[in-house]
């Protein structure tokens, strides 16, 4: 399938104007009418009949007219509560941003759908594409497969694409991870405490949940430092503390909630204990209460062994030696510490995150994901629709 690439290039117009649709009319969570009705559309155009098997979650089906397995293709849709502080001509007119690159991942699906349209009767099988709602709020992927996105027909193997932005590696360039545990499992808490409000003159009358909140952020900083080996990697992040209305009364509640990211089930598990074993512990030494909640979580994402053998060799080909590369040169044989519930698909067929360059640093691409200004380079469209098509199409021939 070597003309695939020249054939996404001469798709390139067409991928940059889905995107920078989806990007001006970006939607979070499973709340994508705009997106959905756009994708849905686009596919129906190009002779697909997709389905919505879940709220904003779209499935359709190239190939299957010969024999063979199936491959699943996944782009998330999703974006960001954030408002956008980039001065762009298809800038979003929402108060949300694609600021992960969704955008970016949806409109490289749609440009493979064109390309496996192009190259149906030579497909070995049947291609999935998979266009999930709500991977920034770790819902998307489970509820995709919970609606039956895996079965009818059953799927055997599965990839996603992850641009990055802001990276020190030119433009195009295609990381692959090592087998095994790519980025880690993640897990939301939010601590509630209850106090006693009072007035600011009087605190001996009171009990002050802002204290008991500063106590547990504090301690709870100590479980990396001083409970957990020193060769793991872990992050426990606060991102929100919530008191009070004002300067001179102590309210009876507080809120804080954060994230915990992990590599290993028993650290993960460890950590969620911990965390509620401190929080409750200092809370009652202060005379107040702790509720600990876990809101969200997905396990860690794997990628296949096999699988990723197979797809270095495909993208080789494809693309040549100089332009594919191992991913921890990407991330400086460190392990990604962000979390991706595609991770759930990968708990049931073998699968294979892919990053691809769309901006680095030399190239005037400064900011990283989920930054307001992150922006991304277009150039790397075409590579992602060619490389999505090119993977289906060569894993489904060679695993028949």
């Amino acid at each position: 399938m070597s003309n695939l690439l020249e054939e996404a290039k001469m798709l390139s117009d067409v991928i940059v104007k889905n995107r920078r649709y989806i990007h001006e009319n970006a939607e979070t969570h499973n709340n994508l009418p705009i997106t959905t009705t756009y994708v849905s559309e686009k596919l129906i155009g190009m002779g697909y009949a997709p389905v919505e098997i879940c709220q904003s979650g779209i499935v359709a089906l190239a190939g299957g007219k010969k024999p063979g397995k199936t491959f699943l293709l996944r782009a998330d849709m999703d974006a960001l509560p954030i408002v956008e502080e980039n001065e762009l001509k298809f800038k979003s007119i929402t108060q949300n941003m694609h600021a992960c690159g969704h955008d970016m991942h949806t409109s490289m699906l749609l440009g493979a759908a064109q390309l496996l349209k192009n190259h149906e009767d030579e497909i070995e099988g049947t291609v999935k594409l998979m266009f999930q709602p709500a991977e920034e709020t770790l819902w998307g992927a489970n509820a995709m497969i919970e609606a039956g996105v895996l079965d009818n027909p059953k799927v055997d193997a599965a990839m996603m694409i992850h641009v990055a932005s802001g990276i020190p590696v030119p433009t195009g360039t295609i990381a692959i991870p090592e087998a095994g545990v790519v980025s880690p499992a993640a897990d939301w808490f939010e601590i509630k405490i209850a106090g006693k409000g009072g007035h600011g003159a009087m605190p001996n009358m009171a009990v002050d949940p802002i204290n008991v909140l500063a106590h547990i952020h504090t301690a709870l900083q100590e479980i990396n430092s001083r409970e957990i080996a020193p060769g793991e990697n872990v992050a426990l992040t606060i991102g929100q503390i919530r008191a009070g209305n004002t300067s001179n009364v102590i309210p009876d509640t507080g809120f804080m909630s954060g994230t915990i990211r992990t590599y290993s089930n028993d650290v993960r598990e460890f950590i969620k204990n911990r965390l509620t074993e401190i929080a409750t512990g200092i809370a009652s030494s202060f005379r107040a209460t702790a509720e600990v909640v876990y809101t969200k979580g997905c396990p860690c994402l794997t990628s296949d062994e096999d699988l990723t053998k197979q797809i270095f060799k495909y993208s080789k080909e494809l693309f040549g030696e100089d332009r594919v590369i191992d991913m921890s040169k990407l991330t400086g044989g460190k392990k990604m510490s962000g979390s991706e519930d595609f991770a759930f698909i990968s708990e049931l067929v073998p699968t294979v995150m892919v990053s691809l360059g769309a901006g680095s640093i030399d190239e005037g691409y400064l900011f990283p994901l989920h930054h307001p200004k992150a922006s991304f380079n277009e150039n790397a469209l075409s590579t992602g629709a060619a490389m999505y098509a090119n993977t289906a199409i060569e894993w489904l021939k060679n695993n028949k």
